[in-house]
């Protein structure tokens, strides 16, 4: 199942089309659809497509060349190494213009110390005989970020081109999830934008049940999927998966991950650090300061399955294992719209985004974030610092419908925003899942904007 990358697939379709040699690094997490995409793009196109194993180099370096020999339809000639495989390779590259992707890459490159300089001497001879497109692709951003690209990489500075793959964003993931806006937003939560995450659901059957089949499930792939993705990256994940714990139960400051994990704050920066280079976690700072600088960030979990799984699935394996119903009804439902209510946030945030966007608010923001100061907090602040103008935004995920309190309260928060102070002007949103007071529309001005549920799915549209 294929789904929009729309940008990722023209950009391929340029960097091919150009008259000379393009190498084109693929990469990102697993399940992310790396392989539908290169497989969508060589459709109808002059291609090979290589997917590696986790065999020894010998038994690869046959596979690759049986696997050429047999696109060019002759006899698989002999090889005594990877040099030898890689050379038979350039052949095939130079003639004509043609496509060979090699998937999971990574699997060739721990294989052998010597793959990456005979690839090295490959992209050094086509770039002066072949017009064709080599692919390299992998799930091992580790790998693919420090062997492949990375300052000491043989293949440094060769590429000419290269996609992080990145999940679907609410949007996208929307022309997928087959429900109405309130169940599509905590379906999206339970999910995140993993392309085929959101395919394993069926979205004739309700929430509840897809839940039990995948992520409730022994037998389902999403069940142990998140041990599986960190045993992909790291060598011993204990100590990662109780950092991840940590912070879908609302640790997110180190200080509080230390706490609850044992892990003191030395070795923990370098687990964390280890986490935001994988993309699992995402450090956090109010939109007003300056990243690098403050000293004021949090942490959160950067997929929304994972931060379900951790939040619930993990903490309750023995009793999933006994009754995966009773975990469902008793644990995971009563709690579940408070878990989305961040998801809302996130999901607010991209729709502010695409406002901006197509002119729909009276500021052009080119930052749009979290706030917090002491004890005061905006789910969403915009800055726009042409004009100057400044948004503040609540989003409630909750069962009554917003009155005039919410109104109030964000009125006097926006004071404590120290942005700005005195030239500024500004602007409000309210996101709300149940609707507003009757009149509260009709009693603000024209820098208040609401926007209920029925609005918020026209703006994805």
């Amino acid at each position: 199942m294929f789904h929009d990358r729309a940008d990722e697939l023209d950009a391929l379709r340029a960097e091919h089309e150009r008259d000379r040699f393009s190498l084109v690094i693929i990469y990102g997490r697993r399940r992310v659809g790396k392989t539908e995409l290169i497989k969508a793009f060589c459709e109808n196109r002059n291609h090979l497509y290589h997917l590696a194993s986790q065999d020894s180099a010998k038994v690869q370096q046959e596979q690759l060349v049986e696997e050429l020999a047999a696109y060019r339809d002759e006899r698989v000639p002999r090889i005594e190494s990877w040099h030898d495989a890689v050379d038979y390779l350039g052949e095939v590259l130079a003639q004509d213009k043609r496509i060979v992707a090699i998937d999971e890459f990574p699997y060739l490159v721990e294989s052998s110390d010597t793959i990456l300089s005979a690839f090295q001497r490959l992209v050094d001879t086509q770039q002066a005989e072949s017009t064709s497109t080599l692919i390299l692709c992998g799930s091992s951003i580790s790998v693919m970020e420090s062997d492949v690209m990375g300052h000491e990489s043989p293949l440094y500075g060769r590429r000419t081109a290269q996609i992080d793959l990145q999940p679907f964003t609410f949007a996208s993931a929307s022309e997928i999830i087959d429900y109405p806006i309130e169940e599509r937003v905590r379906s999206f939560a339970v999910t995140g934008g993993m392309p085929m995450y959101l395919a394993l659901f069926d979205y004739d059957e309700p929430l509840e049940t897809n839940l039990l089949r995948n992520h409730l499930s022994k037998t389902s792939i999403l069940y142990d999927e998140p041990e599986f993705l960190l045993r992909t990256e790291l060598r011993n994940p204990s100590r990662y998966m109780s950092i991840l714990e940590a912070i879908a139960n609302g640790h997110t400051t180190p200080n509080e991950i230390s706490g609850q994990t044992d892990i003191g704050s030395g070795p923990l920066s370098g687990y964390l650090q280890r986490l935001r280079r994988l993309r699992l976690i995402q450090r956090v700072v109010p939109v007003t300061a300056i990243e690098k600088k403050s000293k004021r960030s949090i942490y959160r979990i950067s997929d929304e399955f994972l931060r379900f799984w951790f939040r619930f699935v993990e903490p309750s394996r023995s009793g999933i294992e006994q009754a995966p119903d009773l975990v469902l009804e008793d644990r995971i439902m009563p709690e579940l719209d408070r878990f989305v209510a961040t998801t809302f946030e996130d999901i607010c945030q991209e729709a502010l985004w695409k406002l901006a966007k197509n002119g729909e608010l009276n500021g052009s923001y080119g930052a749009i974030g979290r706030w917090w100061y002491g004890g005061h907090e905006i789910d969403i602040v915009g800055l726009d610092d042409r004009t100057p103008t400044a948004l503040f935004a609540e989003c409630k995920w909750t069962t009554t419908p917003v009155g005039t309190d919410l109104v109030e309260d964000l009125r006097e928060k926006a004071r404590e925003v120290r942005w700005k102070t005195g030239e500024r002007d500004e602007e409000f949103v309210l996101f709300s899942k149940s609707g507003f007071e009757n009149g509260l529309r009709e009693s603000l001005d024209d820098r208040w904007h609401l926007i209920d549920l029925e609005k918020l799915a026209a703006v994805f549209q």
